[in-house]
């Protein structure tokens, strides 16, 4: 196993042991042992009671952080008509039908997230084997299959981000820049934790949130209470 490096050492040094510190805490401490010469990323990992191989127990949605990720996302549209002009004015990056999906199989996929109206989705579904694996087919569960194209494509670019457990029932979302000031990555933090006890589902017993943790991208993991503060 390779040696952690030193300043991933003196970052775990400013870690007291044993302590699961407040979201205010936490948050003051994720930006001191964030180390890295660039704008790390603050990474929200929720330890979920759910087994998401039952249906009644996944964990999956979308939310609007009230002040972003720091990352502008590169938007492309399923659409036909006056549909493809409603998503470029809206800022999406990309807009169109049988070209695109022309393009996507011919390998190109430079974009974070897809958007189709629903009459597209007939079109889009061809493109399963290539968007689904890399999370980018669209979803009305998640806002991006719609007749509202400026509302969905506004929403990704202020900041929306996709939240789903993984095969052992964590979420892992981005919740800012190291460079934001702690308010506002504490505002982001509370929506985030909010929504998530919102999206209880029916079939998780017991305990729902187990454990929570926040780290920046190089640094090491900050043991969070359970108490949203």
């Amino acid at each position: 196993m390779a040696k952690a490096g030193k300043k991933y050492q003196d970052a775990v040094k400013l870690i007291e042991a044993d302590k699961v510190y407040a979201a205010s805490e936490a948050m003051e401490l994720v930006k001191k042992t964030a180390t890295a010469k660039f704008d790390e990323t603050i990474e929200l990992h929720v330890r979920l009671g759910v087994d998401p191989k039952y249906a009644d127990q996944q964990v999956r949605g979308a939310v609007v952080l009230p002040h972003g990720t720091g990352k502008t996302k590169r938007v492309l549209v399923f659409a036909k008509g006056d549909k493809v002009a409603e998503a470029e004015q809206a800022g999406a990056d990309f807009a169109g039908s049988d070209e695109l999906v022309t393009k996507i199989q011919g390998g190109w996929c430079d974009f974070d997230v897809a958007v189709a109206t629903p009459d597209m989705m007939g079109v889009v579904g061809r493109l399963g084997k290539v968007l689904g694996p890399r999370g980018l087919m669209p979803n009305p569960k998640l806002g991006t299959v719609t007749m509202d194209l400026a509302k969905a494509v506004k929403e990704i670019k202020a900041g929306k981000v996709e939240y789903r457990t993984d095969k052992a029932g964590n979420v892992h979302v981005p919740v800012g820049k190291v460079s934001f000031d702690s308010e506002k990555l504490l505002e982001n933090y509370r929506t985030l934790m909010d929504t998530l006890l919102k999206a209880k589902p029916s079939g998780a017993k017991g305990q729902y949130i187990r454990s929570i943790t926040l780290a920046a991208t190089m640094g090491p993991g900050i043991p969070v209470q359970m108490k949203v503060d």
